[in-house]
């Protein structure tokens, strides 16, 4: 009961850490929420394989230092970094040198990465003695600390104001006067879209620029008049603020949940599985694989979100089309697990933590971009409920029950080879444990191609989805946008 509450506890507060630190900078770089998301997910996911990294450096035998340095070292961090971090706004959002920050710490995470995957490697082939192990980890304290350079060059390198960078928002006190001439274009607006034909949505953007305009005209005039009673809309439209219970009875939202279940269900399906997995088909050393997925993981992050944002920046596309190109490549992945080809766990671990790691930079950026940022906070949270779901369904129900069910048959077959009552006496009473081993590729056949089956259901939601908030995208990325549809 004591772990319970502890475990809880810990969970929860990791939930504060996540959420502060995507919400923050989400705000803060609002025309940037692919790379900010990919980033800040990737160290969630790499922050393991780092900690781990320390403690080998400490080399203390006692497991409670460990335990203690996890408690108090992010804690101390935080406390560190509070007074520092704070919300922007205006011109400050947008800086000239953006993309090369950005470029630059893309740049810093590679090799981060490619860093730790050697030094994994080289710890676990060579015995290294403590010396090395503390220059590796120095070093690595170095590559974390090269990002800094970036604020701190900026901080003295104060830039002129350029035209594209004033204020994205109004300020909320120059609203005051014009209130009601304000509520009464969003309500025009609304009109439009009801009003609006639906061919206009494919003409060219400065001629459906000039058509729209045209229309609002015409319903300004109308409305004055009082030849045409002008509806009020009814909450939110898609790309400005909701509130979770506003999202709840949106489709949109549910096809992003259920995308979510089935993509990153499946892909934990695999890393909470993946030591069996490694076993059965006759790895030794499974930890291998662990450190593996986890760099591929990181990886799929920091890649996920640098690739949707291409494709929301560049190409106005909706941002699910790189969710739906991640959910393909794990069905692929899972093939490769259930078809059992030499070398398949490693093709197999690379695909499937690219395309796992890849949701939670896609993800979030998407759900603000659709839904807003003023209560992003509960929206994403929900959306988390997804991998805990699809884990216990797909891993704890599934999987496990497939593998038991292998096992057993593979232990029957064996007592069949063995007529003697030695060998059955000691299988039920002193062979718990091997009768419970399953051996070879069958053992997550089944599994692998039923999670290769979601994850085609996922691409097929994450198509409807792209489908639906193609238009949504297309004004707001979109050069020549003027006003934002449903």
């Amino acid at each position: 009961m004591q772990m319970c509450v502890l475990i809880f506890v810990g969970t929860n507060g990791e939930t504060y850490f996540n959420t502060v630190a995507l919400v923050s900078c989400v705000q803060n770089f609002p025309k940037s929420r692919g790379p900010v998301v990919g980033i800040l997910k990737g160290f969630a996911g790499l922050g393991g394989a780092i900690l781990t990294q320390i403690y080998a450096m400490i080399h203390s035998p006692d497991h409670a230092s460990l335990i203690f340095m996890v408690a108090v070292g992010p804690a101390m961090v935080v406390i560190a970094v509070m007074f520092i971090v704070r919300p922007v706004g205006g011109h400050r959002q947008v800086q000239s040198t953006d993309g090369i920050s950005f470029t630059f710490i893309y740049s810093v995470c590679l090799l981060l990465a490619a860093y730790l995957m050697g030094v994994m490697l080289v710890e676990d082939l060579v015995d290294l003695n403590h010396t090395v192990i503390t220059i590796f980890t120095i070093i690595l304290f170095i590559l974390l600390l090269i990002p800094i350079v970036i604020p701190m060059s900026l901080s003295f390198c104060i830039e002129p104001r350029a035209p594209e960078e004033e204020p994205l928002l109004p300020e909320p006190q120059k609203q005051e006067p014009d209130s009601v001439q304000q509520d009464s274009s969003e309500v025009i607006f609304s009109e439009v879209e009801d009003e609006k034909p639906k061919e206009v949505d494919l003409l060219p953007a400065s001629e459906r620029r000039k058509r729209i305009a045209q229309l609002q005209t015409k319903l300004f005039q109308a409305a004055a008049e009082g030849a045409v009673r002008v509806r009020r809309r009814r909450g939110p439209h898609r790309g400005e603020d909701f509130t979770l219970m506003q999202a709840l009875i949106k489709a949109d939202f549910w096809l992003i949940f259920f995308s979510l279940l089935l993509g990153s269900g499946s892909g934990l399906t695999v890393i909470d599985n993946l030591g069996q997995m490694s076993q059965s088909l006759g790895y030794d050393n499974t930890h291998i694989f662990v450190s593996m997925i986890s760099i591929w993981n990181f990886l799929g992050r920091i890649g996920g979100g640098y690739f949707s944002e291409i494709i929301v920046r560049d190409h106005a596309y909706p941002r699910p089309v790189a969710m739906a190109v991640a959910q393909l490549i794990m069905a692929v992945g899972h093939l490769f697990f259930a078809i059992g080809w030499p070398g398949e766990m490693y093709i197999g671990t690379l695909l499937i933590g690219l395309g796992y790691g890849a949701h939670w930079a896609i993800v979030p950026a998407a759900a603000s971009e659709l839904f807003g940022l003023k209560k992003f906070g509960a929206l994403y949270n929900f959306l988390t409920l997804a991998n805990p779901a699809g884990s216990l369904v797909f891993s704890g129900v599934i999987a496990s029950s497939i593998y038991d069910h292998e096992a057993e048959k593979q232990a029957h077959r064996h007592h069949q080879q063995h007529q003697n009552w030695g060998s059955i006496f000691s299988a039920m009473f002193g062979g718990v444990d091997e009768a419970q081993k399953c051996e070879g590729a069958i053992c997550f056949f089944l599994t692998s191609l039923i999670m290769s089956g979601f994850c085609v259901i996922a691409f097929v939601l994450s198509m409807i989805l792209v489908y639906r908030t193609k238009i949504v995208y297309a004004h707001l990325y979109g050069k020549t946008s003027t006003t934002r549809l449903i």
